[in-house]
């Protein structure tokens, strides 16, 4: 029987994310049931407190067992925490040698979206891959710079930890994890009971690039601001310099600093939002909507824009834009 340890911790947390994986795994028994197979799970939800109230009030939470009562455990989910990151992690610190030990005893352990932030919070994620929800990528590379952020990746896999992208994407780590505990047959029929894609491995066709603002480097944001506004343009590292009154050299070093992005990246990644724009609601054919972004050599787009997305501009235009069907495809 495998154990499997899902966390309600305090303040406001993901009651979707602690319900779903709940009964996923409950219903796993009676998926093995059907085929003639014993049970395979036992689930816990596992707190600090015996009964965990949402901020909201519409949802209060009743932990099955308290950590001081899991001496063993095999699996340890812990779902999204909302607010305050810093916050919520000391609020919930008690869980963290418990989480810390489970795992030196051989549990393993997954983040569900925001989650992934806790988790950072134990040390375990240090020099390990990580994914979360691509909206927090700037703030968890802040808060934590020696895990190695995978912001395009719905699920990441090293040393016993699982971490997985934003939202309801967490679906698919579970969906994963029935495979590791179960099989390919059951994660098969989970996936088609659930309708959830097995297949889907990346988050990019999702990511809304909003640019790093949050800094205080003015100077920066005034050459942020300039290429938003001018991005149809040919845009070059040296006007940028000369715009901000600083040299060339210390430029893209603070840029890219207080962005994430070097200079050419963040060009780019403008001129691949506003094309993903054209994309969903023009009516523009592909080539129109390249050179409209600034681009004069299509092929070097093309592989930018599936670098950035994961899909070719067809597939995007195809897959968000409701007219597409009445275009003819390029």
């Amino acid at each position: 029987m495998i154990h499997i340890s899902i966390l309600v911790p305090l303040g406001h947390t993901s009651v979707v994310n602690i319900e779903g994986s709940y009964q996923i795994f409950m219903d796993l028994n009676n998926f093995l049931a059907d085929k003639g197979r014993a049970p395979l799970f036992e689930v816990q939800l596992v707190g600090i407190s015996k009964v965990v109230n949402q901020p909201n009030r519409l949802f209060t939470i009743t932990p099955d067992v308290l950590i001081k009562d899991v001496k063993k455990t095999d699996l340890i989910i812990i779902p999204a925490l909302h607010g305050n990151q810093a916050a919520a992690a000391e609020q919930n610190k008690a869980f963290i040698p418990w989480i810390i030990q489970q795992h030196a005893m051989g549990a393993s352990i997954a983040s569900l979206c925001l989650g992934a932030f806790f988790l950072a919070a134990t040390g375990l994620l240090d020099g390990k891959a990580c994914a979360t929800h691509w909206k927090m990528a700037q703030q968890f590379r802040e808060m934590f710079p020696k895990v190695n952020l995978m912001d395009e990746r719905v699920i990441t896999e090293e040393d016993r930890i699982y971490t997985s992208g934003g939202a309801y994407s967490y679906l698919n780590l579970i969906v994963y994890l029935v495979e590791k505990y179960a099989g390919r047959d059951i994660a098969i029929m989970t996936s088609k009971a659930y309708e959830i894609d097995l297949e889907r491995d990346s988050q990019s066709p999702f990511i809304i690039f909003e640019g790093q603002k949050t800094h205080n480097d003015e100077p920066i944001l005034k050459a942020q601001r300039f290429i938003e506004a001018s991005y149809q343009d040919k845009i070059t590292v040296d006007q940028l310099s000369d715009l901000t009154a600083i040299g060339r050299r210390t430029f893209e070093r603070r840029f890219k600093k207080s962005t994430g992005n070097t200079v050419v990246e963040y060009i780019q990644r403008i001129k691949i939002e506003a094309a993903k724009r054209d994309f969903e609601t023009s009516t523009k054919n592909i080539n129109e909507v390249i050179y409209d972004v600034g681009y004069v050599d299509t092929k070097s787009f093309r592989t930018v824009f599936k670098k950035v997305t994961g899909l070719t501009p067809l597939e995007y235009r195809n897959k968000y834009n409701k007219l597409s069907v009445h275009l003819i495809n390029e």
